[in-house]
C-alpha cells in the first residue's frame, strides 16, 4: 500500500505574495520536512486564475488579485518543490477552492492500494478543509489525515475553526 501526500496551494501569493502572512511563511521549512520524509506519492494543487479574476465570484468575495496563471505569484514555492525531487510527483492546477481534477486523478490511483492520504498547506480554512472533505466523501474507507502543524489559516481563529470541522467529519488531525 502507498501513502499520498496533498500539498495545497503553497504559492508565492499565499506565503509571502499577495495573500502572504507570517504564519503561511513560517509553514516552509515544516512542509519542506514532512515532504522530505514522507514515504509515497507527492500531489500539488495549485491556485489558477485568469487575468479576469476579479470578475469572478470569488473575485467579487475576495477582490485580492492572486495566483494568475504564470505569474511569480502562481509558482509553488522553489524550495517546497525540490523537496519532491526523486518522488513520483503530479502537479494539479485547480480554480476553485476544491480541486475535481484531484478528485479524478485519485480515482485511477485507487486501483493500486492507498494507506492513507494525508493534506498539507494553506489556506487551512478554505482550500485544505475543502479538499479534505471532498477526498473523505469520495474515499469513505481510506484515512484521511490533515497535518496542523504544515497548515495555516487565513485567520488563526479559522484555522483552528477548520481542524475542528474536519475532526467532526472523520479526518484525523495530527501535529497540533
Amino acid at each position: 500500500m502507498k501513502d499520498i501526500l496533498v500539498v495545497v496551494d503553497m504559492q508565492k501569493d499565499f506565503i509571502d505574495g499577495a495573500l502572504g502572512s507570517p504564519q503561511a511563511q513560517a509553514l516552509v521549512g515544516p512542509v519542506v520536512e514532512k515532504i522530505r520524509h514522507f514515504q509515497g506519492d507527492i500531489y500539488y494543487t495549485r491556485d489558477t486564475h485568469g487575468e479576469n479574476y476579479l470578475e469572478t465570484l470569488e473575485g467579487q468575495n475576495l477582490p485580492v488579485i492572486h495566483c494568475v496563471e504564470y505569474t511569480e505569484g502562481w509558482r509553488i514555492h522553489p524550495d517546497i518543490m525540490a523537496a519532491s525531487e526523486g518522488k513520483k510527483v503530479v502537479v494539479i492546477d485547480k480554480p476553485a477552492f476544491g480541486s475535481m481534477e484531484l478528485l479524478r486523478i485519485m480515482e485511477e490511483e485507487i486501483w493500486n492500494p492507498v494507506g492513507s492520504i494525508t493534506l498539507v498547506g494553506l489556506c487551512t480554512d478554505i482550500c485544505v478543509i475543502s479538499n479534505a472533505l471532498m477526498l473523505r466523501s469520495r474515499f469513505c474507507q481510506i484515512p484521511i489525515c490533515v497535518d496542523a502543524s504544515c497548515c495555516a489559516g487565513a485567520t488563526l481563529e479559522g484555522h483552528q475553526e477548520a481542524l475542528n470541522a474536519m475532526e467532526r467529519c472523520h479526518i484525523q488531525i495530527i501535529g497540533r
